[in-house]
């Protein structure tokens, strides 16, 4: 939050270069190509308290992701990001187009296992996100599979301990829906 408060407050206070500025801060919104995977929050895939992250915030399938340990400076806790496929590497192990409506926005909220690197984990649902993939219901983190090539774009920040329950709260968060769009989208 204070990285967003001081922009914002830089934002404010500069006036009339404020529009200027905003339209700079929006053209340097950092984006990395990672792998995408994806996790559900049971003791097999996490650790032994599966419904808490890393950050101490609840494991939240709806709107949670965590990412490698060597993304920690780039991706901190809070970072919001959109995650885009449409420069993925092999096709035949990633199933993004079909899950990707049940990703949206992600909050980094939790770290892998050290021996990942350049990765984004999605969080899942166990039960209540199957999709249909092969004339069958499987889990979304199943379908997603293996994507090379996904762009991450950090669209925000919020602080860990208030982050939104729902992806309509965290879509609302990022697009502005009380007036006030998050600086970096």
């Amino acid at each position: 939050m204070t990285i967003l408060g001081a922009l914002m407050g830089f934002l404010l206070l500069s006036g009339g270069t404020a529009a200027a500025s905003a339209g700079a801060a929006a053209s340097m919104v950092p984006n990395y190509t990672v792998m995408l995977t994806a996790y559900n929050a049971v003791p097999e895939q996490t650790d032994s308290s599966p419904l808490e992250t890393a950050s101490g915030a609840y494991s939240n399938p709806e709107i949670i992701a965590a990412r490698s340990r060597d993304l920690a400076d780039e991706l901190p806790f809070g970072t919001i990001i959109e995650l885009d496929g449409s420069n993925i590497v092999h096709e035949n192990t990633c199933g993004f187009a079909v899950v990707a409506r049940h990703i949206g926005y992600r909050v980094i909220a939790d770290t892998m296992n050290a021996r990942y690197t350049d990765r984004i984990d999605v969080l899942f649902d166990t039960q209540a996100r199957y999709v249909a993939a092969n004339g069958r219901a499987l889990n979304a983190a199943n379908v997603l599979g293996i994507c090379k090539g996904v762009t991450a774009r950090v669209v925000g920040y919020v602080d860990i301990n208030h982050v939104p329950r729902t992806q309509a709260g965290l879509a609302a968060l990022v697009n502005g829906a009380d007036g006030n769009a998050l600086a970096l989208k």
